[in-house]
């Protein structure tokens, strides 16, 4: 804390003398000034760490100081010397905006002691706004990594509901990066400056989700020893992001709705609802919409949730990004591990072109890690790929086609059939019908649900 600068006023000269001469032999550099019309003059012409001021004080008290050095710079620290009696002053101070008191009589190491803490916290929180700014940079719209036609309409809509406090629903296959916009939406909004929390809904025991998404108070139950906030209470003023959403047990939807309606949570054991002011951005690698139609997810909070609906393409269905990806996480992982220069061979990117990345960004992210830290040489080629990747490099299909009568075709009901033939034909196998249509099991996963196909339903309407 050495070279800080300290503004002390005070018209006491005698107190001033002394303080002055403490704070210079703890290694603060000392503005002074006996009245508060001249600390005022100072503070705004100089670099000042910390005020510290009297309250009582002619023509400007230290009260009225405390207002106008806040209004000229909010995040100025400020101190102010009280007497004994006059504590309530100095707690309304406080509440105008100073850091903390002293009271005379005092000795130095209280003095000493307080101007620590103080200089200590003004340097968190100027961290924490750094911090706060490279997150707001990293998470730009403008460094979202992709030029496809399908991730370009999601950035677009992004950049502008990020402005708005309207809840938001993000589908799409794990590993599409459902987490990484969602974040990008909150550090390009007005509440950028406040929390942002994450709740994987399928990842906390059912038993336990309701505590930790609401809280609760001390004695609620056995081993509650204490109010434990929510985090819904902790995500007050910012950006809540529900994962998995569909895990949600139906119970804990219906409290979920309320939330959504009336901005109200209530904690387990309390009897008064509390109020939050929360965004909601909730995200799934399921159809909620099918869901719905099968009694498993309200239909009430879908359309809650549902006000700003966003689908994140599968990285198969925007290959043209696959080099920019790629590139991006090898300068990484390069630099983390002092590999620099290590480059791709050309031909890494056809069998990248021909794989179908079910595991999508974050399969991609994981496969070039492991192939800058075990790669030898200076470029990464075919033969670095793992099998998976190699088994799947096969000449192009024959075209095919369906002929379209004059009335039209039913595009739903022809991709239904062809996911059902490839079911039978590999009897009910998920993973080799989905190399037959030559889609990742997800996806096959994924319109099993939208059909609502199962083996028994269509071995019932076989046997009639």
């Amino acid at each position: 804390m050495k070279g800080k600068s300290i503004l002390l006023i005070d018209d006491d000269k005698s107190l001033r003398r002394v303080l002055e001469y403490q704070l210079v032999e703890v290694g603060y550099r000392v503005l002074t000034a006996d009245s508060g019309i001249m600390g005022l003059d100072i503070f705004q012409e100089n670099e000042v760490d910390l005020v510290i001021t009297d309250l009582q004080m002619p023509e400007m008290d230290g009260m009225e100081l405390l207002k106008r050095v806040k209004a000229i710079s909010s995040d100025a620290m400020v101190i102010v010397i009280t007497a004994y009696g006059s504590i309530p002053s100095a707690v309304e101070a406080i509440r105008l905006g100073a850091f903390d008191y002293i009271t005379k009589p005092f000795d130095k190491n209280e003095l000493k002691l307080k101007v620590g803490k103080c200089l200590k916290m003004k340097e968190i929180v100027a961290e924490n706004r750094y911090l706060r700014g490279l997150l707001s940079e990293s998470f730009s719209f403008d460094n979202m990594i992709g030029s496809s036609k399908a991730i370009r309409e999601v950035y677009d809509i992004t950049s502008q509901v990020a402005k708005t406090i309207s809840a938001i629903l993000i589908q799409g296959e794990s590993g599409t990066g459902k987490e990484l916009l969602a974040k990008a939406i909150h550090f390009n909004s007005p509440r950028s400056e406040k929390p942002f929390i994450v709740v994987n809904c399928g990842a906390i025991p059912e038993n336990l989700l309701e505590s930790e998404l609401f809280g609760y108070k001390r004695g609620a139950f056995t081993g509650a020893g204490s109010d434990k906030i929510g985090k819904f209470e902790a995500a007050d003023g910012g950006t809540i992001f529900l994962d998995e959403i569909s895990e949600l047990h139906p119970q804990l939807q219906v409290k979920m709705l309320r939330v959504l309606q009336d901005m109200e949570i209530d904690k387990i054991g309390d009897v008064k609802p509390l109020k939050v002011n929360v965004r909601v951005i909730a995200a799934t690698n399921r159809d909620l919409k099918h869901l719905v139609d099968e009694k498993l997810f309200r239909e009430d909070l879908y359309y809650r949730l549902n006000i700003i609906p966003i689908t994140l393409p599968p990285l198969r269905g925007r290959k043209e990004d696959i080099p920019l990806l790629a590139n991006h996480f090898l300068n990484k992982f390069t630099n983390q591990f002092g590999k620099v220069g290590l480059k791709f061979d050309k031909d890494v990117f056809k069998a990248f072109n021909h794989y179908h990345w079910p595991g999508n960004i974050r399969e991609l992210e994981n496969l070039i890690h492991r192939l800058v830290v075990l790669c030898q040489g200076d470029t990464i080629t075919v033969q670095d790929l793992p099998e998976e990747i190699l088994i799947e490099q096969k000449p192009e299909t024959e075209n095919f086609t369906i002929p379209i009568p004059e009335e039209g075709i039913d595009l739903e009901k022809v991709e239904k059939d062809l996911i059902l033939q490839a079911l039978k034909n590999k009897n009910w196998n998920q993973t080799q019908a989905a190399k037959l249509l030559n889609i990742s099991r997800n996806s096959l996963i994924y319109a099993i649900q939208k059909y609502g196909i199962t083996k028994e339903s269509h071995d019932s309407v076989t046997k009639k």
